[in-house]
Order: C-alpha cells, then sequence, then structure tokens
C-alpha cells in the first residue's frame, strides 16, 4: 500500500566508469612519428596514425609515383626527342597545384627516381562562364602567369571562350597506338635515360624540361596586352555568356562547362602533340564523381570517368595520378611545403546544397566521410572494380557512334530495351504529329530571320541565322538523337540548342548527312554469304 509522507525517490546506484581501451591513452598521448619512432609528429591522417613532416612527405610521394609506376601508361621519350609529351591541366586549386609540384620535384636531379618524360601546363580562363568581372579575370590571370613562370615548363593559358573557334576534329575519335609490352617500357627508359645523359654532357641544367624561354602565350583574352589581337574576343564572350544564361538549371551548367573545358583541353593536347593529359582528381573528388554520375544517369561511363586511364579519345589518353591521395592529405601537404595555389570562384560558389545534383553528392559524401573516416575510400575501392567493356555488337574504334558531347560510346539504342527507348520515342512521336498536323502552305512560307546565336561568328562556321522552325526542329533531333542518356537529360534544361557552339552543330549535321548516305547505298551493296565468309576463314 502506498502511504501519504513516505518517499520513494531512491538514489539510482552509478556503475563504475568503463575501462579505457586499450591503447587509447598511448595514442591521446603520442609523442613520436608512426614511421621512423624518432620525429615529433605535426598531423594525423587517420585514427592513430600520426606522421612527421619527412615521414608524411615521402608517404606523399610514394603514393603519386606508385600510382605512375602501377600502371605504365606514359612512355617516355614517345617522340624519340624532347618534346613535351604529358600535358598537365592545372586549374590553380588544392589537388591540380599539388600535382604540378610532384612532377617538378620528379623532375630534379635530386629525386631519388626521376620521371621520365617531359611535362608541360595547361590553363583555362572560365571566368566568363562563372560571371567574373574584367577586373578580377585580369588580377587572376596576372597571378596565374606568374606561378607558371616560375615553373620554368612550357604552358599554354586559354580562354573558355575559344570553344567558339573549335574545329570539328575535336569531336571524332582517332585510332590510338598499341600498347606496348614490359619489355618495350624498359627499352624505352634505358633510350630515354642515354639521350637525357648526352643532353647533359653538352650543357648544365637540371632536366630537359626546365629550361628557360619555353613559355607559350596563347590567352585568347582581351586583357592580357602580351597575346596579339584574336577578332571576335568580345564577340566569344558573349556569345559564351548567352549561353550560359539560357541553361535553366545549376546541374546542366556543371555538366556543359565540365564538358567545354574538355573539348578545349583535348584540342590544346592534339595542336600541341601531347599525347597524355594529367588531371589532379583526388581520392575524395572521385568518390564524389562516382556517386553524381549514377544519379546523372552515367552508369555505363563509370569506369571511364573514374578510372586512372580514361582513353575515350584515342590518340589522347587522360590519366588521373591523384587518385589515391585524399583531400585531407592533399590540404596538409600544400600547407606544409608552401604550395601555391590560385584560389577562385567556381560557377556553384556559394550556392546551396540542393541547388544541383552535384552540390548534393558533395554534402552528403563530406558529411558522411566526417562522421565514418572510410566512406571516400570505400566508394573509391568500388570505382577501382568497374572494368571497361564495350556494349555487345560494338567495339572500341573510330567508327563507332560516340556523344556528340561527352565522347563517350551512346548507350542509346534505335530498337531495343533501354530506360530512354520510351522517352526517345514519344519524343520522335510529337515531333512527327506537329509536322504533320503544320500547313504545307504555312511550312512554305517564308519566315522572317531571328537574331543570330553568335554574334560575329556567322562568317567563320556558320549558326542558324535566317534559320526556319521547321529547320530548328530537324537540327534539334538531329543532335539529340547522337548523345548518350545523360547528355540528353541534361540538353532538356537547353531551352534551344542554338546558342551551342558551332562546331558541334555542324558535326551533328555532318554526322547525320553520312548516316543518310551509308544508308542509301547499303541496299547496293554485296554482302559474302555464310558459304563464302566461311571459304575465306579456312
Amino acid at each position: 500500500m502506498c502511504q501519504v509522507g513516505e518517499d520513494y525517490r531512491e538514489p539510482v546506484p552509478k556503475d563504475p566508469p568503463p575501462p579505457p581501451r586499450p591503447g587509447h591513452e598511448q595514442q591521446k598521448c603520442m609523442k613520436w612519428c608512426v614511421k621512423c619512432k624518432k620525429g615529433a609528429p605535426v598531423l594525423v591522417i587517420r585514427a592513430g596514425d600520426a606522421f612527421c613532416r619527412d615521414c608524411f612527405k615521402a608517404y606523399y610521394v610514394h603514393k603519386f609515383r606508385a600510382v605512375l609506376g602501377k600502371n605504365r601508361l606514359i612512355f617516355p621519350g614517345e617522340k624519340g626527342d624532347f618534346s613535351p609529351q604529358v600535358l598537365l591541366a592545372w586549374s590553380g586549386g588544392p589537388s591540380s597545384s599539388s600535382m604540378l609540384w610532384q612532377v617538378l620535384e620528379g623532375l630534379s636531379r635530386e629525386s631519388a627516381k626521376q620521371l621520365r618524360f617531359v611535362p608541360g601546363v595547361v590553363y583555362v580562363d572560365e571566368g566568363a562562364a562563372c560571371g567574373w568581372n574584367p577586373e578580377d579575370r585580369a588580377e587572376t590571370l596576372a597571378e596565374v602567369q606568374s606561378i607558371l613562370h616560375s615553373t620554368g615548363l612550357p604552358w599554354h593559358g586559354v580562354a573558355l571562350e575559344e570553344v567558339f573557334g573549335l574545329p570539328q576534329s575535336v569531336l571524332r575519335h582517332f585510332s590510338q597506338e598499341p600498347a606496348l609490352g614490359d619489355g618495350a617500357y624498359k627499352e624505352a627508359v634505358d633510350s630515354f635515360i642515354q639521350q637525357q645523359q648526352g643532353l647533359g654532357t653538352e650543357g648544365n641544367r637540371d632536366s630537359p624540361s626546365l629550361s628557360p624561354g619555353v613559355e607559350q602565350l596563347s590567352w585568347a583574352s582581351p586583357h592580357n596586352p602580351q597575346s596579339p589581337a584574336r577578332p571576335h574576343t568580345a564577340a566569344k564572350t558573349e556569345a559564351l555568356s548567352r549561353l550560359f544564361n539560357s541553361v535553366r538549371t545549376l546541374t546542366a551548367k556543371e555538366e556543359l562547362l565540365q564538358t567545354l573545358r574538355t573539348h578545349l583541353i583535348l584540342h590544346v593536347a592534339r595542336t600541341h602533340g601531347y599525347s597524355k593529359v594529367m588531371t589532379g582528381d583526388s581520392c575524395t573528388r572521385l568518390a564524389i564523381k562516382l556517386l553524381t554520375n549514377l544519379a546523372l544517369g552515367r552508369g555505363a561511363f563509370l569506369a571511364w570517368d573514374t578510372g586512372f586511364a580514361d582513353e575515350r579519345h584515342g590518340d589522347v589518353v587522360v590519366v588521373r595520378p591523384m587518385r589515391e591521395h585524399m583531400l585531407k592529405e592533399v590540404a596538409f601537404y600544400n600547407h606544409l611545403f608552401a604550395i601555391p595555389t590560385v584560389l577562385t570562384p567556381a560557377i556553384d560558389t556559394k550556392a546551396p546544397e540542393k541547388a544541383s545534383i552535384h552540390r548534393l553528392m558533395e554534402a552528403f559524401v563530406l558529411q558522411l566521410q566526417a562522421q565514418f573516416p572510410s566512406t571516400v575510400s570505400t566508394v573509391y575501392r568500388t570505382s577501382e572494380k568497374l572494368v571497361k567493356t564495350p556494349r555487345a555488337g560494338q567495339a572500341a574504334s573510330p567508327s563507332c557512334p560516340c556523344c556528340l558531347l561527352c565522347l563517350c560510346m551512346l548507350d542509346v539504342d534505335s530498337a531495343g530495351l533501354h530506360p530512354d527507348s520510351a522517352t526517345a520515342f514519344g519524343a520522335q512521336s510529337t515531333t512527327a504529329l506537329s509536322l504533320r498536323q503544320a500547313p504545307a502552305l504555312q511550312a512554305q512560307a517564308k519566315e522572317p530571320t531571328v537574331p543570330c546565336c553568335s554574334p560575329g561568328l556567322c562568317e567563320d562556321q556558320g549558326c542558324c541565322r535566317g534559320a526556319r522552325p521547321s529547320e530548328r526542329e530537324d537540327l534539334q533531333a538531329c543532335v539529340i538523337e547522337q548523345l548518350c542518356y545523360s547528355c540528353r537529360v541534361n540538353m532538356k534544361d537547353l531551352p534551344s540548342l542554338d546558342p551551342l557552339p558551332p562546331y558541334i552543330l555542324t558535326e551533328a549535321q555532318l554526322r547525320s548527312h553520312r548516316a543518310q548516305a551509308m544508308q542509301e547505298i547499303q541496299e547496293f551493296l554485296i554482302e559474302d554469304s555464310e558459304d563464302e565468309v566461311e571459304t575465306g576463314q579456312s
């Protein structure tokens, strides 16, 4: 029975605190480097991995060299001389700057294992697409020039506006040289060492790539007094701004910016004879890119988008030597060794987390990494298991149809089961129905001309001036049918394809006309019978 004045609040017994985990106090009071056991630690990469300055540098450099040595895709002296063969895509950010200084350190004679290739650097000015004012662009370019001049490497500076002057050959696949074995790789290394020793006796210099006076300037900017005056620079800047302002979503803007940047770097590499292009994609960035591309419908191309080597272009291979480095490691290395960087606002700067798929995935991965430190490494290791295999019935060749923008093999079949088949069929049916309903007299009537999509560029490659609505619909259908699923989805956020660079529209029309001509002559070709084929094989 309960009593009125009785107190039932008894003190709750407190359990003794749990005993400390073994080694916890040692980790907390760690005084020595886990590698050399002598130096004082200056940073902690992971739980229990405290490194001193020298050991961390050796650990960081070993990662970079191990990735290059394990794959053996960069052959020294490919062209038989000291002409540049590897183009470093430098954006001024932490990862690409760290990659640039790793290459510089590997080229010096003090390096234990000297790198056996001659590099060059390319910088793409994206100020017009990101909305920078002329003063900020001029200040950034001056800072970029001072850093690139200090490297002593041949470098190329181009503005993103130059995509409106690119040739159609950028979108074409060229045959790749056959891969060589380990024996050929060793022979190339020995030949390169002999040539280097022969040149070393003629003059005193640290490296054949670090010779002074080899800077190559190709700025297409009105703010650079050293570059020659190029026509239509203001028109190209206006056309680029009009293109990005017409895109509805930030996701499509980021994908379009990445596509145009890739086309421009590819053109610079082919023009100056580079066979490899190095990018500064870190492990964290590749993990974010993997999940982002899955959300964008690029699951078929993950092996090319996140792997070490990307051979989609054929003659130019894109490699990612920083793919083993975490962003945390890159930040520590740049801070400890004073690596110069150029931090500029990007197209998604100050955008909320849900503004685009890229920003959403980046926030998701980084927040998850803060709580579970193995998140990035787990996603990254998954990407390493992806294998590059061509589709059934298709082989990686110049004749294989590829996407007009990302240059990957088309993953959309005209006849077959595909997630985009119903969408494509519905779009074609709607277009055909609208054309049938239009009166014939109205289709033949003279339509008023519309303003040019790119003023000042018509005399170079032509544009859509004076195009009728039916012609515009045909051009749009011609471009859409030559895109992969992901690029088709992104192009839906572009109301009109007229602001696109002329080389994309011209190449789309050329491919369409070539396909029609092949279809017309196909019925006149004589095919071998099965008996003749078996006889020829025997």
